[in-house]
């Protein structure tokens, strides 16, 4: 614009020198010319030039101005036109954004309603045998809870004979006994509420149930007799070794504990039928069930009834004795005897419930057989850091962590959707977006598949071993 109005000033310039110069040529071929004498004409035809010189410059001026303004309101206009359109698309990406976020809501709510179904069928499941056990609400309805009640009323009765026979013979031997049974009786009536805590349903304050209760009440019997049986005894032993008395009615002392090792004798027969029973059905040994403690409560009645009667054998031994001897030294040593059988009980029930309550491992056959059922499902490729925990009450708490095998998983989920589907929502794939969108639906879905499979094998290794109570299974 500067170039142009700067030439149409020259060309102006030129036109006016060169009719001046054509004037001044005129007047010089007629006359003198008088360079200080200037026509009127010429000074008006100058100002006239300058004039419209002056117009033009003007008009270019509002031209180039009115462009510009022009220019101006049209570049407006497309950014205002170009911010409604960003405004709109952004508006449309919004409401699509919007639309997914409810899809995927809505889709994650019904998987959580899922997961909730299995998880409540799970809890079902797990409580199954808690219902079976606390069917009638009573632990009669329990073999081990059968032996414990029925050691409480013999026990019960032998106290109060064997006291009855000490009051009257005065023997070291027959208050140990006596002292023996009082013991067991308050035990057993320890392991009796142990019991019934035991078969309480798992609520949220205790999701694991009360299982243990039967490990700490056999603690606490152990302990008891420790104490309350061994002391006394060993006490009552040293007391007449230091003070000897004279025995009297011998013969009925022996009487009282025949009867007492017929009635011990038969709790002693019941508990080692129970123990036999539950050894056999966990293809154990008998001693072996017992060392390991899987029921507490009758392994407690087992070697309290077992301690009795050979406490009952010493006692009559020693008072027989000390009847042939007329000597009250057999009868003292007796006692103490008894009461080393009774510490050496509870020394072993002391042992055996701490390391059940410590936290004990299963049999290692029941160990094997578990992983080798799940190892034999096509969806485990291997087993790592696998614990199996002994909860009481013949449940167990299994834990390990699975490797999954990718491709039979991606199977699974191919097996329960249709191929043809997914071929053409492969062939419809022309876009990074769309590719991205596919892999996401289908890589949801199969780890979905993932939890869906660990489910099946939980419920799985429930049904072939009943006994475990909760199955934790880590995918790696």
């Amino acid at each position: 614009m500067k170039k142009f109005v700067t030439q149409h000033f020259l060309i102006k310039n030129v036109f006016f020198h060169q009719q001046r110069i054509r004037r001044n040529v005129i007047f010089t071929t007629t006359s003198i010319w008088d360079p200080f004498d200037i026509n009127e004409e010429e000074n008006a035809l100058y100002e006239q030039e300058r004039d419209s010189h002056g117009m033009s410059l003007k008009n270019i001026f509002l031209i180039c101005g009115s462009c510009c303004i022009v220019l101006l309101i049209i570049l407006a206009f497309s950014m205002y036109t170009t911010r409604e359109r960003i405004h709109n698309e952004k508006r449309i990406i919004q409401i699509k954004r919007n639309s997914s976020m409810l899809c995927l809501s809505a889709i994650f709510s019904l998987k959580k309603s899922l997961k909730e179904y299995q998880k409540r069928l799970s809890m079902l499941e797990n409580t199954s045998f808690d219902n079976q056990k606390s069917a009638t609400n009573s632990i009669l309805a329990t073999g081990g809870g059968k032996v414990v009640v029925a050691a409480v009323l013999i026990n019960a009765t032998n106290a109060v004979i064997k006291t009855i026979g000490w009051l009257f013979t005065g023997s070291a031997s027959l208050f140990s006994e006596a002292v023996h049974s009082i013991a067991d009786t308050c035990n057993q009536l320890i392991l009796t509420f142990g019991l019934y805590q035991s078969i309480k349903k798992p609520n949220p304050e205790h999701p694991y149930g009360y299982s243990n209760m039967t490990y700490i009440s056999s603690l606490i019997s152990g302990v008891g007799i420790f104490c309350f049986g061994t002391g006394l005894a060993w006490y009552h032993g040293v007391l007449v070794l230091l003070h000897p008395q004279e025995m009297e009615s011998v013969f009925w002392g022996l009487a009282l504990l025949s009867g007492a090792l017929i009635s011990e004798s038969a709790t002693l027969y019941m508990a080692v039928t129970e123990i036999r029973a539950s050894a056999k059905e966990s293809g154990l040994r008998f001693w072996e069930y017992v060392s390991q403690g899987y029921k507490p409560n009758v392994n407690v009645v087992l070697l309290e009834d077992l301690a009795a009667v050979l406490g009952v054998c010493v006692a009559a031994s020693a008072m027989s004795l000390s009847l042939y001897l007329q000597s009250p030294i057999p009868d003292a040593i007796g006692s103490l005897i008894i009461g080393a059988i009774l510490g050496g009980v509870a020394s072993f029930i002391i042992y055996s419930n701490t390391v059940a309550l410590v936290g004990r491992s299963i049999h290692p056959n029941q160990i094997e057989a578990i992983n080798s059922d799940l190892e034999n499902d096509r969806m485990v490729r291997a087993l790592y850091d696998i614990k199996a925990t002994d909860m009481g009450s013949q449940s167990v708490m299994f834990k390990a962590e699975v490797d999954i095998d990718g491709r039979e998983i991606t199977r699974s989920y191919l097996e329960k959707v249709d191929i043809q589907v997914i071929l053409e929502e492969m062939k419809k794939v022309d876009s990074i977006e769309l590719a991205e969108a596919f892999l996401l639906k289908h890589g949801e879905n199969i780890v979905d598949r993932v939890g869906a499979e660990i489910d099946r094998i939980e419920r799985n290794l429930r049904k072939k071993h009943p006994y475990l109570r909760h199955v934790d299974l880590e995918v790696l």
